[in-house]
């Protein structure tokens, strides 16, 4: 039976970020704090208990069913942004131009984080990490925007360090500041899953 193991590393917020709309931009705003509810961030527009199926979800169900919101919060990292950054040899590349809810710090390898992964904030709130958050053509276009000729390289430059989604395990507050546990779970990885990803 899988269990979970708090790992030796402790996390900090480094940033908190909220959008009440998604149309306008990907663009979101800092914000000192966040509270958080089972549907997820009060007020942000990726909230909800749950979410229509779109096109990461195309092999499990048809475009609009209505399934449960495993990405009602992205979260980014102070040291994969900086190595996005001078992959793309620009200053910076802020967490509001992803998108994101959470900036942290002091987690090596983030997005590497396993699904199931616990984060506890020392204001209260958990999230448990759901997967990794794809990089897209959404945020390159907002880099391009600030750093014309070189955003658009994001998807590619930016693999497995653009973060994770997650949702809400446990309602609470989420502060800039914050420590962060991790307690990570211990199942092996399924042994079938080379030969099954090598036949696809």
């Amino acid at each position: 039976m899988a269990q979970l193991k708090e790992i030796s590393c402790v996390g900090r917020v480094a940033g908190c970020f909220l959008s009440t709309d998604r149309k306008p931009s990907l663009e979101k705003t800092a914000r000192e704090q966040l509270a958080l509810t089972l549907d997820g961030i009060v007020g942000d527009c990726h909230a909800g208990r749950t979410r229509p199926s779109d096109s990461r979800t195309l092999k499990q169900y048809p475009r609009g069913i209505d399934i449960f919101n495993t990405r009602q919060i992205s979260i980014a990292s102070v040291e994969e942004l900086a190595e996005v950054a001078a992959r793309l040899d620009i200053p910076e590349v802020k967490p509001e131009w992803l998108g994101a809810n959470l900036l942290v710090e002091g987690i090596p390898d983030f997005t590497l984080l396993p699904p199931a992964t616990r984060l506890m904030f020392s204001s209260g709130a958990t999230l448990i990490v759901d997967l990794e958050n794809h990089p897209c053509k959404y945020p390159a276009e907002v880099i391009e925007r600030h750093h014309p000729g070189h955003g658009l390289a994001f998807p590619k430059r930016a693999m497995k360090k653009r973060g994770v989604v997650a949702y809400v395990e446990h309602s609470g507050a989420i502060a800039k500041g914050d420590q962060i546990r991790i307690l990570v779970p211990t199942q092996e990885t399924w042994p079938h899953l080379k030969d099954s990803l090598a036949g696809a």
